[in-house]
């Protein structure tokens, strides 16, 4: 009895001190992208601090480009890990969360008091809100659709505005209340359910139409000649067009029900029927 009892905990602790079954190591070539998008996520907080507004600005769209790439040479490579979501998700909270509360604070905010740094507060727990909703809800919802406003798609908003603030002659800090309204409202969409067009049902190496590369092509050249005003109009525009969508599907939803069901000249009961779309 003796025996069994010490032959029984020895065999418990030795498969507590088992090793990991887990692979051993991590992918360099994505993960090295998402460490350069976090480095200019930090580089955006500290040039705001020290008061380089338009430097800040300009390394959030930077930190931008290096987040999409990191996923699709992820993806291109086969080197997609769970250790590369999480790790993008933290990188993302820095770059596209703390990085414009800092830097619209520093612009702007900190002559509100302590609504300021509650608004840009508020912009960086409802990011993080967003990007821990958006990581449960994977291979849940349509992946044409995102659920809230992306932290990314918020984040150029504010830096495109700096961006244009100064392009087009401002100087110092614009201690605005259209500010204060906005980051609100941005960190609002991003904790909603108004669903906006993620773009990821297009396929870029696909064959299209010969036109399809002439508008593509005056396209970059005209984002290319006036970048500060097109980055701001297409990150306002992108912003907007969830809410504008909801309303517009509410409206047709309102409507579409009053009508109700409608007599035809042959006596015949017509009923209106609206095919559901996608969210």
């Amino acid at each position: 009895m003796n025996k069994n009892f010490k032959r029984e905990r020895f065999l418990r602790r030795d498969k507590f001190f088992q090793k990991d079954q887990m692979k051993k190591g991590i992918y360099i070539l994505p993960n090295l992208f998402t460490t350069a998008s976090l480095f200019a996520g930090i580089y955006a907080i500290i040039a705001s601090i020290q008061g380089q507004y338009v430097h800040a600005a300009i390394a959030i769209p930077i930190s931008l480009i290096l987040d999409g790439l990191d996923g699709r040479i992820a993806r291109m490579t086969h080197t997609t890990s769970r250790f590369g979501v999480e790790y993008d998700s933290l990188s993302d909270l820095v770059a596209f969360g703390v990085a414009p509360s800092v830097l619209a604070y520093t612009w702007s905010l900190n002559s509100f008091g302590k609504w300021g740094w509650l608004a840009a507060a508020l912009f960086t727990t409802c990011g993080a809100l967003r990007l821990a909703r958006f990581n449960v809800q994977i291979g849940v919802i349509d992946s044409r659709y995102f659920n809230g406003l992306a932290i990314p798609a918020a984040a150029i908003v504010v830096s495109s505005t700096v961006m244009l603030y100064f392009y087009l002659g401002g100087e110092g800090t614009f201690p605005h209340v259209s500010i204060l309204v906005g980051m609100i409202a941005l960190a609002l969409l991003m904790v909603s359910s108004i669903k906006f067009y993620s773009f990821k049902d297009l396929h870029f190496l696909t064959r299209e139409p010969f036109m399809t590369v002439v508008l593509a092509v005056i396209l970059m050249i005209i984002v290319l000649a006036e970048p500060q005003i097109m980055i701001f109009t297409f990150a306002v525009s992108y912003a907007v067009s969830g809410p504008i969508w909801w309303i517009l599907r509410m409206l047709r939803r309102l409507f579409g029900s009053a009508k109700g069901p409608q007599a035809t000249g042959t006596g015949e009961i017509k009923t209106e029927t609206k095919s559901e779309s996608a969210p």
